[in-house]
């Protein structure tokens, strides 16, 4: 998307036809977010599902129905602002008609119609219509009541801060964590006769302030009110800026109107991939899964400052706007790379951000998990210095050498241990200086106070993910000539080496005094999603966790046919329990084909690796049935957790027909495209086009290939082939070529052999 401004008011193209109506979407031409389908996967095959958000890209302003799920049959009020991905809605709105007024009204409902744009519900015990769409730092609401013999109420509610009733408008705050509250102010378009706080079921007129629990500010409208426009501004600095978000965003209160701009900046953010060919529905799930990228992160500048949960003080944003809530572990390995392609521009801002962060901290540590409340420090590993790796290398423009530094300082300076943001401990020595993070022999106790008490060490994905990141240090310090560093950190990122069990070939954990942990079963050992020693995933998993030197990892298995075969046997390996049991221990590890786990990011790259073994024609069977499987356009049609982009943005690759392996190479692995012809459009203005030519369900092998006019025999290529835009054409067809991009030097990049 080439929308690199943050959240002002914004002049817009009239994309592909305008609505003629916001509950009957009639356009003369069907748009990339007509496709997009927010329940896609809303209830989850076992963990938390994904939701179907309101918002606009990458817009601070995010909402979603008030329910543990969609299966749900109650509504807990309307919501105003979701603060963080799977969180509850911060404030709530209850119009009402009777007695007995309470902060939170359950709503029975039907016929919800739900766009990434606009919402509509009918609180059918109430007898309420509901409208709503948002802007980017404010939103509107249409409340249409229809019992004419019962008063007017509208509820708003502060689960956790302070509300005030005031001459015309409700403002007020609620607490977050970390010293960070979000503020709001709310208007409606006619005056109530009488305003107050909810005490004991009643408005207490008197009473135009109130703290705490439930701290509820009541509006009461004249008997036989049948419509209350509701216009509403938030903000992370204040309630006088959430009033100023309001006011520059919506000047009347034309819900109408600000849906129909919101599906257009919908439909040019999505038009930057277009598709011809394919199903109807492997359009929705494309768009839907593109959707699902601009979710997070947010842009939280507001009028040119913005509020840091890093330090807690409010910034300047000297016109580069401040992006957060970004769950890098997921985010790294797809959803920056095709942000990278798409919109440099934001990209730029989001590792500008990360800086700020680092410096905000005063540790200067290259943030992990960052938050709207701060940086969690959540799962394992330092893979935002990925991200800056994979961008260098692709050639954006940024402070590389500061972001070098706070890269080191992260890994070098903080504890590796999951989930902890602490200096570095023993473990950290112990790693540095024998290049593996021990594990605990069975019924050893836990000596490391950084070790989280329920993530444990998970000493394989930190080792492997650890040496990964030294690669990509390596990578950043030979960019700046630090030849030294590079050396170093390229030595170190060899590490997984050190726990590689020749006579399994598995990575298997061992001890402080370099024993192997036996017994050992790859499947199940490690205890409750096998934290003990990998991380979310088993040791199938982690097998493969070596996206930086594959053809080292070729060479440790034994050559080309034994890793060939070890990465079928992972498709093919039984679950060895009940998937009650299984799923039990392991509930993370969903979408199942043998061991692969289609459900968690650690997985995403595997189906790729047979290109680097001759075999990428096997590469292509299993994209397809991977994409065929477990991503469908219906309410369970996503395998496992969608935790910010990263899963989407696999889909949104690998269909159209690429896939970048490894974040600070700057190549891209090639699948086996779904749609005929397909169009990214690249941040430079500049076109890649990919067009497979017949494919189809059963053309789905790759015959021969064409790479900007030239006859193409390697699965795989740089960005520098297309990032002054290019074409890839595959001949596709029912049988494999078995021949196609499987010589010695057609091989993708790896550490040693670039």
């Amino acid at each position: 998307m080439k929308i690199t401004h943050c959240l002002a008011s914004v002049a817009l193209v009239s994309m592909l036809g305008a609505c003629s109506g916001v509950q009957n979407q009639v356009t003369a031409v069907k748009g990339p977010v007509d496709y997009v389908n927010p329940y896609m996967g809303n209830i989850s095959h076992l963990l938390v599902p994904t939701f179907p958000t309101i918002h606009l890209p990458n817009s601070m302003l995010r909402a979603y129905p008030e329910r543990a799920d969609y299966t749900t049959d109650q509504l807990n009020g309307l919501p105003l602002i979701v603060t963080s991905h799977r969180g509850s809605s911060a404030f709530n709105l209850s119009p009402y008609q009777g007695e007995n007024l309470c902060p939170v009204v359950a709503y029975s409902y039907d016929d919800e119609k739900l766009k990434p744009y606009y919402y509509e519900v009918i609180l059918d015990d109430e007898e309420i219509k509901v409208k709503y769409a948002p802007s980017h730092q404010s939103a509107l609401y249409q409340i249409d009541y229809s019992q004419q013999d019962k008063p007017v109420y509208m509820m708003i509610n502060s689960r956790n801060g302070a509300i005030k009733a005031g001459d015309g408008f409700v403002s007020g705050y609620q607490q977050l964590e970390n010293n960070t509250r979000v503020y709001l102010y709310i208007e409606s378009d006619i005056a109530p006769i009488e305003t107050g706080i909810l005490a004991d079921g009643k408005i207490d007129a008197g009473t135009k302030e109130a703290e705490g629990r439930n701290a509820c500010a009541v509006l009461h409208f004249a008997d036989g009110t049948r419509t209350v426009n509701l216009r509403y501004g938030i903000s992370f600095i204040s309630e006088e800026q959430a009033k100023e978000n309001l006011q520059r965003e919506l000047p009347d209160y034309n819900l109408q109107a600000l849906a129909e701009k919101g599906r257009q900046i919908w439909d040019k953010a999505l038009s930057d991939i277009q598709v011809e060919g394919g199903s109807d529905t492997d359009k929705q799930i494309l768009y839907t899964s593109l959707y699902r990228i601009f979710e997070r992160p947010v842009c939280i500048s507001e009028g040119g400052r913005y509020f840091s949960a890093f330090d807690g003080k409010v910034h300047e944003d000297n016109g580069e706007p401040f992006y957060t809530d970004d769950w890098i572990w997921d985010t790294y390995r797809a959803a920056h790379p095709l942000r990278l392609l798409i919109d440099e521009g934001t990209e730029k801002n989001v590792i500008d951000s990360y800086l700020r962060m680092a410096e905000q901290m005063g540790n200067m540590w290259m943030p992990t998990f960052p938050e709207i409340t701060g940086d969690s420090r959540r799962m394992n590993s330092n893979h935002a210095v990925a991200t800056v790796a994979d961008a260098a290398a692709k050639g954006l423009q940024f402070d590389l050498a500061k972001a070098y530094e706070a890269c080191r300082k992260g890994i070098e300076e903080k504890t590796l241990a999951p989930w902890s943001g602490a200096a570095a401990g023993w473990i950290d020595d112990f790693y540095k200086k024998n290049g593996y993070i021990p594990a605990l022999q069975e019924g050893e106790k836990e000596t490391d106070p950084n070790v989280h008490h329920f993530e444990k060490r998970q000493p394989i994905a930190v080792t492997l993910g650890t040496a990964y990141d030294q690669w990509c240090l390596s990578r950043i310090a030979d960019m700046l000539g630090k030849k030294e560093d590079a050396a170093h950190y390229l030595q170190c990122a060899h590490n997984y080496r050190n726990v590689y069990n020749a006579e399994t070939a598995f990575f298997h954990p061992k001890d402080k005094n370099g024993k192997w942990i036996e017994p050992f079963d790859y499947r199940f050992s490690g205890g409750m999603g096998a934290r003990e020693y990998y991380g979310e995933n088993n040791g199938w998993i982690y097998r493969w966790d070596v996206p930086h030197n594959v053809a080292d990892l070729i060479d440790l298995m034994g050559g080309n046919q034994q890793f060939i075969a070890n990465l079928d046997q992972t498709f093919r390996e039984p679950l060895g329990r009940g998937k009650y049991a299984f799923y039990a221990q392991i509930p993370d590890h969903t979408g199942n084909v043998g061991q692969f786990s289609m459900a968690n990011e650690p997985s995403l790259h595997i189906p790729y690796l047979y290109n680097y073994a001759g075999q990428p024609w096997k590469t292509q069977k299993r994209i397809r049935q991977l994409l065929k499987t477990w991503f469908r356009n219906d309410l369970m049609g996503v395998p496992g957790d969608e935790d910010g982009g990263g899963m989407s943005a696999f889909v949104v690759f690998s269909s159209l027909g690429f896939y970048p392996v490894t974040p600070g190479f700057p190549a891209y692995n090639i699948g086996s495209p779904l749609f005929a012809k397909a169009k990214v459009m690249l941040s430079n203005g500049k076109v890649f086009e990919i067009e497979a030519q017949g494919a189809s369900d059963e053309n789905k092998y790759i015959q021969s290939a064409t790479l900007n006019g030239k006859e193409w025999n390697k699965p795989w290529f740089s960005h520098d082939d297309i990032k002054e835009g290019g074409k890839l054409v595959l001949v596709m067809g029912s049988r494999p070529n078995k021949a196609w991009g499987s010589t010695g030097d057609a091989v993708p990049p790896s550490a040693e052999k670039q």
